[in-house]
């Protein structure tokens, strides 16, 4: 049974879950920011893509600070939702969680809003179709 520090839990959906390795870290074992932003950017190409039937890019990234570091072995666990759809971009919330390496605690590393545009076929924005 997993653990939430503070008693907090995520909101959204998982949408990613990888293990964070030696090459990812730097010398103290600190996993770095920009590849669990990498991650988090990946995760919202998935369900942003799936919102907009095709193509999408990352426009923003709005805010973001660590609360908490990476080690490496935690296992990154990436929670998101759409939170707003314009006529071409969608607003995703987007949470970074640490399954700490070898133990049921999970704590919450970072969050931020993902601004997402879809695309067309020749790389133009174009509407995201309504859902159903």
């Amino acid at each position: 049974m997993v653990h939430y520090v503070d008693g907090t839990k995520p909101h959204g959906e998982l949408t990613l879950r990888t293990l964070a390795m030696p090459s990812d870290a730097n010398a103290a074992g600190d996993i770095f920011g920009g590849w669990v932003m990498a991650q988090m950017d990946l995760a919202c190409g998935i369900r942003a893509a799936e919102r907009a039937k095709g193509r999408v890019v990352t426009a923003a990234v709005k805010e973001m600070a660590f609360a908490k570091p990476m080690k490496i072995g935690d296992t990154l666990c990436i929670y998101s939702h759409i939170a707003h759809v314009g006529r071409t971009s969608m607003v995703l919330k987007v949470e970074a969680w640490a399954q700490r390496y070898l133990s049921d605690l999970m704590e919450k590393v970072t969050d931020a809003d993902f601004v997402m545009v879809a695309l067309d076929k020749g790389g133009k924005p174009t509407p995201v179709p309504p859902e159903g």
